[in-house]
């Protein structure tokens, strides 16, 4: 009951977080929707003929009519026939309908990147994806995830459903954390104003971390860590989850609570944690200190992740670029929807936070593709033995642009051992989960079911027989009755809270943006 009354308190504070003074340079403004952005939701919407995969795991079945009632699913017929009177009809047959998807892992660009946030948005929603946990949107004072949010809500913005989480010590304007008391105080204060829940990144003592968890849970907030090797000495990922976790993202803390010969990573002489050629060179090398799976030691931290119920969410897609940085920056989409802007940011930097590849090797890639068989392999034996996991993406950095990466994490989900309904499942009510169970409550979406939101997605391809029909480019496959190319797929209708917004529409915006910044660029 409290947290339910803390959940509601937290839902009805929808005013933005006051913005105080600041000389950097500040996001763009989320413009209103405009009118025809988006139709309905309607009084009746009925969605006839399609194949439903539900999001809980169960076999796709059709043909399905769905009716939808304003922004709530109202009815299922199987087999067809629905017998309702709609003000729209969207003729889906020999389509799949699904959940809508859910990224856990979200990020806005800044000001020099992508400067602004409905380029990310619309190209999140032209991938299915209706609901996105920032961890964090933006940072600063002049953060402005809880107005947005609020906006997402009232649907006054083309935007997914937004979960504000925060880092401690950030907006509230007061500083940094510097004791366990002053971390519960930053718990309350996010928690008044408007926070779903907390991204750590592995700066807080253990007695500080110890804290804000426990005040997490009283407040209702979830929890979720990248857990830096700052910290990880003290805080791995057995420690944090033992203090309360409820999720780890990244491979962060993993490979340090397994570590064979020593309590602590052991680097080489010449490391340098604030080179990140160095930095990210040397994670992958983390994998020779730890044993192998199936060992005693793999066993017994897999148990222990599975009975705490700790979430996963490992975001396999944001390191893909180290097995091949070559193919990364050669990804198709790139030219008509990555914004130049963003392929300069990209672009090896000493100052560009994930542009570490300044002299990637071939010995680089190779360590990466065996860190990730072990990455892999403890993912997998975590979900066969009952552990969740979800889909985030971690957009914005590494060649990984909004949407498109989304779907190359759900790739690479398949290729860690996940089934294709795993996948979907994973992308859908198990992120949902993650999210509301901090909050004491059953997710309103995540699966299709009568009474839940009507958050779906409709491809007129099979994306468990394959992924790739869910890329924005579609998939290329060769007609072998006319010997000609053809591209296939790319989501067709993003439905959420029963606005029904055509995908190539959005893409199409997105990459107006594209053309525009170009154009922008040659008449400099």
């Amino acid at each position: 009951m409290i947290k339910q009354a803390l959940v509601a308190s937290a839902i009805a504070f929808c005013a933005p977080v006051l913005a105080q003074a600041t000389a950097q340079p500040v996001m763009e403004a989320v413009p209103d929707r405009p009118g025809g952005e988006g139709e309905g939701p309607y009084e009746t919407l009925l969605i006839r003929g399609a194949t439903m995969i539900d999001g809980t795991g169960a076999p796709p079945e059709g043909p399905v009519d769905i009716v939808v009632k304003g922004n709530r699913i109202a009815a299922i017929v199987r087999g067809g026939g629905a017998r309702v009177e709609p003000d729209r009809v969207i003729e889906a047959g020999g389509m799949y309908v699904l959940p809508g998807f859910i990224d856990t892992h979200g990020h806005h660009g800044d000001p020099a990147k992508a400067p602004q946030p409905s380029y990310g948005f619309k190209l999140w929603l032209a991938h299915g994806v209706t609901s996105v946990r920032g961890v964090a949107f933006q940072w600063g004072p002049n953060d402005p995830s809880v107005s947005q949010k609020c906006r997402s809500e009232a649907n006054t913005i083309t935007a997914p459903r937004l979960f504000a989480y925060q880092v401690p010590g950030t907006v509230w304007g007061k500083g940094p954390i510097d004791s366990p008391e002053r971390g519960r105080e930053w718990v309350r204060w996010a928690a008044a104003n408007g926070y779903d829940g907390i991204k750590f990144f592995n700066n807080e003592s253990p007695a500080e971390l110890a804290a804000i968890l426990d005040e997490a849970e009283t407040q209702g907030l979830g929890t979720v860590a990248h857990l830096g090797q700052r910290g990880v000495a003290e805080v791995n990922a057995r420690k944090a989850v033992e203090l309360g976790l409820d999720g780890v993202t990244h491979f962060y803390g993993h490979f340090e609570s397994l570590l064979d010969d020593s309590s602590s990573p052991q680097y080489p002489a010449d490391y340098n944690y604030l080179d990140e050629q160095s930095r990210f060179a040397w994670v992958a090398r983390l994998a020779d200190q730890v044993g192998e799976p199936g060992s005693e030691e793999w066993d017994k931290y897999i148990q222990f992740l599975v009975d705490s119920g700790v979430t996963l969410s490992p975001t396999f897609n944001i390191y893909s670029a180290s097995r091949d940085v070559m193919k990364a920056r050669n990804l198709e989409w790139h030219d008509k929807y990555t914004l130049p802007s963003l392929m300069r940011f990209y672009a090896p930097s000493l100052t560009n936070h994930g542009s570490y590849y300044h002299d990637w090797s071939t010995e680089d890639e190779v360590a990466w593709r065996a860190f990730y068989r072990k990455w892999f392999d403890l993912t997998r034996e975590f979900k066969d033995r009952g552990g969740r996991v979800t889909a985030g993406s971690d957009p914005g950095f590494i060649y990984q642009t909004w949407g498109f990466a989304y779907i190359g994490e759900l790739e690479m989900l398949r290729e860690a051992g996940l089934t294709p309904l795993e996948v979907i499942q994973a992308a859908t009510i198990n992120g949902a989960r993650e999210i509301y169970d901090p909050k004491g409550i059953e997710p309103p979406m995540g699966s299709i079911r009568i009474g839940k939101l009507a958050d779906l997605v409709i491809v007129p391809e099979n994306p468990l027989s394959n992924l790739k029909v869910l890329y924005g480019t579609g998939h290329t496959r060769l007609n072998r009755d006319t010997n000609q190319l053809e591209t296939v797929g790319g989501v067709r209708w993003t439905i959420k809270d029963g606005i029904v917004f055509d995908a190539p529409a959005l893409l199409q915006d997105v990459a107006a943006m594209v053309e525009a910044q170009k154009d922008g660029a040659a008449g400099e």
